[in-house]
């Protein structure tokens, strides 16, 4: 069947690329771009990092200005998909309008896991993952003394660094025994601890919440694990994400950890597409079925379902890279690390400039990097391709990553 129209719901990162790049590799059929939050297509890094900070604004957040939606003959819709009638194809929106596909792409994203504690509801407690959540919370963070994070993952730290800076006493509860313990190796979070530690930031481990009190319906303290009571005016939490994939999962679509999908993104309905952070595909590097919540992922997944609508099918295989900006850190990842059992770090800590090679098994699988973006683009090229650094080599003395990939064009 010829393709006439492609129905995008969820108008994030991944939502818009398709779009985008159904354009650009020609497609001149109708596309329809649905988002359930009002105004333009955003980007989500910013908002806990430099709009928090009033360094940039709403116009600098967004993709596109509006003209190019027109231009680009593109029905973006501020509404909300509310079922998918897969014998029809076709989409029931919140706002009673129904709109027909030949192809559905489900870009619906993730939500913030809530905090499941008494108080929780209290003025001042914040989820940092929209531009809303992001309006709401500016006004907030810059009278607030006494700040509560819980969580010491990409996004509570990143808070963290942001708070710490504007002046506020910054309190991080973390469950675990080390900051970023699921993404990065033990090296990179001790780098980032003793950052943290030298803004201020006091970092809690083993540590999480009970209960949050307040005082006229607003947040005034939190008490620990371990019965303490901290003061906060504002607590912030970033404790993981969830799928949303009710709407895939009403309409019969295969679900496990996410909206499941084959190496070329289409799920048990072969007129479906799902990508983005509520997809669960088969990793090419972990060869199993795993869920990524990142820019990169996102948009790589996008450009492969775009290519293979206009009859250029591709197995996804895209390597994955990630980062976090945390005042004068930039950590950057290429690969996965899961189950890895060796590092070799290169640089000077004390310099906050560091690489560390992780290796499973002797070989190359992911590389951290602090403050060192040429090493970063050197592990994503060397990462990409057959040809792998073995954990001998780089221990090597005098080991030089850029030397090692051009001894190995």
């Amino acid at each position: 069947m010829s393709l006439h129209s492609v129905v995008i719901v969820g108008a994030g990162q991944a939502g818009y690329q398709v779009a985008a790049s159904l354009r650009q590799e020609g497609f001149s059929g109708d596309i329809c771009l649905i988002g359930n939050e009002t105004g333009l297509p955003y980007q989500r890094p910013p908002l806990s990092k430099a709009y928090l900070l009033g360094k940039i604004g709403v116009t600098n957040l967004c993709f596109r200005p509006e003209a190019y939606y027109a231009e680009q003959r593109i029905d973006y819709r501020n509404d909300a998909a509310c079922a998918i009638d897969r014998g029809n194809r076709r989409v029931t929106l919140a706002s009673g309008a129904a709109v027909s596909y030949d192809h559905l792409v489900l870009a619906l994203g993730a939500h913030n896991r809530m905090l499941p504690v008494q108080g929780s509801e209290l003025d001042g407690v914040f989820g940092l993952k929209t531009l809303a959540d992001a309006d709401a919370l500016k006004p907030r963070l810059a009278q607030s003394r006494h700040v509560v994070v819980v969580g010491a993952g990409f996004i509570g730290l990143e808070f963290a660094a942001v708070a710490s800076a504007l002046g506020a006493a910054v309190h991080v509860l973390e469950l675990g025994d080390r900051p970023m313990a699921r993404a990065v190796s033990c090296e990179m979070s001790e780098a980032f601890r003793l950052a943290h530690d030298g803004w201020g930031v006091h970092l809690d481990f083993h540590q999480g919440l009970t209960r949050i009190d307040g005082v006229d319906g607003k947040v005034s303290s939190v008490v620990t694990s371990d019965g303490r009571i901290l003061p906060a005016d504002l607590v912030v939490f970033g404790i993981g994400v969830i799928p949303n994939v009710t709407l895939a999962a009403e309409a019969g679509l295969a679900i496990d950890n996410g909206i499941k999908v084959d190496a070329h993104l289409l799920t048990s309905d072969p007129a479906i597409s799902a990508i983005g952070d509520a997809a669960c595909f088969p990793s090419h590097f972990l060869e199993r079925h795993i869920r990524l919540e990142s820019v990169q992922n996102a948009v790589d997944q996008a450009r492969n379902v775009a290519a293979r609508l206009m009859g250029k099918p591709l197995v996804y295989a895209a390597l994955p890279w990630f980062w976090t900006d945390q005042r004068d850190l930039k950590l950057q990842i290429a690969g996965l690390s899961e189950g890895y059992d060796s590092t070799v770090v290169l640089g000077v800590a004390q310099e906050r400039q560091i690489t560390v090679l992780c290796f499973r098994r002797g070989q190359l699988v992911a590389a951290e990097t602090l403050n060192r973006p040429a090493d970063h683009m050197v592990a994503r090229r060397i990462l990409a391709r057959p040809a792998m650094l073995t954990e001998q080599e780089a221990a090597a003395p005098g080991f030089d990553l850029k030397a090692w990939e051009l001894a190995h064009r």
